[in-house]
């Protein structure tokens, strides 16, 4: 099996209130002012998945190395969507691959 040169971020996100999945969708957006990713898409999660309805919002993003994955979360527009996020959620899961 071939590995890949870059790393797929993939995180997904539980609202304490459904009427605040718009305000984390809306937050988590910003990251996507950052220049380190390649690819960056913040999306709800249509639940047509009749097993699993637990993830509201999920962010995808990929990065060419962990120094530019490592300079994304260094960033000043990281940590304030950490700051605006994180109140409104409440699951979050982070996958690196």
């Amino acid at each position: 099996m071939t590995e890949r040169a870059f790393i797929r971020h993939i995180v997904f996100f539980s609202a304490r209130d459904k009427a605040d999945i718009q305000a984390i969708v809306d937050g988590l957006s910003e990251l996507g002012k950052i220049p380190h990713s390649r690819t960056f898409e913040v999306r709800r999660n249509t639940q047509s998945d009749a097993l699993s309805s637990e993830v509201d919002v999920v962010v995808y993003a990929e990065f060419a190395n962990a120094s530019d994955m490592a300079a994304y979360k260094a960033h000043p527009i990281y940590e304030e969507a950490i700051r605006v996020v994180r109140p409104l959620r409440e699951l979050r899961i982070a996958a690196d691959i």
